[in-house]
């Protein structure tokens, strides 16, 4: 009896029905081999734990046909959209932009104006350096000429004052003389 009620109350996990099915008759038979004098009542609770068993067996069957079912409407209704998405992609590619043309005209304007542009910097640059230098240089001459300027005129002041005093000191000896 306690051997009955440990098949009724274990449930292999992992095997397939089909498994489980011929392993619990396999566990029956081989009890029945232990107990040579088995009751009815024994064999009735066996029979009704098989049949529960195998009721349970075709409940998961049907359940995993259901599922099956509407694992096969989902893969059709996605190869049914798969097919819209791709119908919308090529329309969406096949769509020209209608300013396609003038666009690339004025991109290949540009490229080539680029292309102008590039020598002229380059000689904006080296003209504005040459500018610079020309700048510096003539400021120095300038700065030059202004301190030859005020060398100049010191040189005359003091000239100045040195013929002054000559003068007046030749005019104290003609006036020395009279």
């Amino acid at each position: 009896m306690k051997e009955m009620q440990a098949i009724e109350t274990s449930q292999p996990t992992v095997a397939p029905p089909a498994v489980h099915s011929r392993q619990l008759g396999a566990q029956l038979s081989g009890s029945m081999s232990f107990s040579s004098q088995m009751s009815k009542e024994d064999e009735e609770m066996s029979r009704t734990a098989l049949s529960a068993f195998r009721a349970k067996e075709e409940e998961i069957e049907k359940k995993k046909m259901e599922i099956r079912e509407r694992v096969q409407a989902q893969l059709g209704r996605v190869e049914e959209e798969t097919k819209r998405l791709a119908l919308i992609r090529e329309e969406l590619e096949g769509l020209a932009d209608p300013m396609r043309k003038e666009v690339a005209l004025v991109r290949k304007k540009i490229d080539s104006v680029n292309k102008e542009l590039k020598p002229l910097g380059h000689t904006v640059q080296k003209k504005e350096r040459e500018y610079k230098e020309a700048l510096e240089a003539f400021n120095e001459k300038n700065r030059e000429k202004v301190q030859l300027i005020t060398k100049l005129m010191e040189l005359v002041g003091e000239s100045e004052k040195v013929r002054m005093k000559k003068l007046e000191e030749l005019s104290k000896n003609i006036d020395s003389i009279h």
